[in-house]
């Protein structure tokens, strides 16, 4: 059990938004431990289990890092987030891990990083619904990835052989995230990716809101992914997905380029 009026944190840092339709942005990354979900391709998986220490940037841009003991008082990320100078980004990302997991003080931090200027740009795998709707009042954008079964499952499900799929449970959730101010869904797609499970995609997301924007991310080739689907085979998907939803785009992780955390 994480006390009240703390977090438990992997990292806190300035960089840029390097993924969806706000990349580029100037964005302080606060990202919490601990994930229910393993990703094949993930690259944080020192994320997915709660954090003995955080890092925290002591200077804005330097990747000068100090540690410090979790789970952390709130007061101190507030102190942390402005000697990072946080009025100065446009958004502050909180990421993960899924810090849907720690709703209480995601919303803590949310409302106190909020009224110093930055919008709140929350990035989660878009499983937890119950907490989207109690932190949902002071998040700014939704950012939900939306998983695949060919790469993604569950912590606690068994390693081989199939799954139970995500898109029911991604349906739901996109309808409560309709409630932001703005929405956008991410899906990562890999060689293993199938035309099965990216038309299933689409049709639930033609049930619930056909207009909201829907990003193919390629994979950065990571963990037990090697590479990225050729550009046939994304122009493939690309079209596809265009056929039935008006707002699709194909955008890569683009702070790989420049050497960003």
């Amino acid at each position: 059990m994480i006390p009240k009026a703390t977090a438990n944190l992997v990292e806190m840092f300035s960089s840029v938004q390097g993924e969806g339709v706000h990349v580029g942005t100037s964005t302080l990354f606060v990202r919490f431990s601990e994930c229910d979900l393993r990703c094949r391709w993930c690259d944080t998986p020192h994320s997915w289990a709660l954090a003995k220490t955080a890092r925290l940037e002591s200077e804005r841009g330097t990747g000068d890092f100090r540690e410090v003991a979790n789970p952390v008082p709130l007061s101190q990320l507030i102190a942390a987030a402005e000697a990072l100078e946080l009025p100065s980004h446009r958004f502050v990302s909180f990421t993960g891990g899924e810090p849907l997991l720690q709703p209480e003080p995601l919303v803590s931090l949310a409302r106190a990083f909020r009224e110093r200027g930055p919008r709140i740009h929350l990035e989660t795998h878009g499983l937890h619904a119950d907490a989207l709707a109690e932190v949902l009042p002071v998040i700014d954008v939704v950012s939900m990835d939306w998983k695949l079964v060919s790469d993604v499952r569950r912590a606690d499900d068994r390693k081989s052989g199939p799954v139970e799929d995500f898109h029911t449970a991604h349906a739901e959730f996109l309808r409560i995230a309709l409630g932001a101010p703005e929405v956008m869904v991410k899906v990562v797609v890999t060689p293993a990716t199938t035309d099965e499970e990216i038309d299933a995609m689409m049709h639930c997301i033609l049930g619930v809101s056909p207009e909201v924007p829907v990003i193919v991310q390629p994979v950065t080739p990571c963990g037990g992914v090697g590479a990225a689907p050729g550009p046939q085979r994304l122009l493939e998907l690309l079209s596809r997905l265009e056929r039935s939803l008006p707002n699709v785009r194909l955008i890569p992780q683009t702070h790989r380029l420049y050497g960003a955390l």
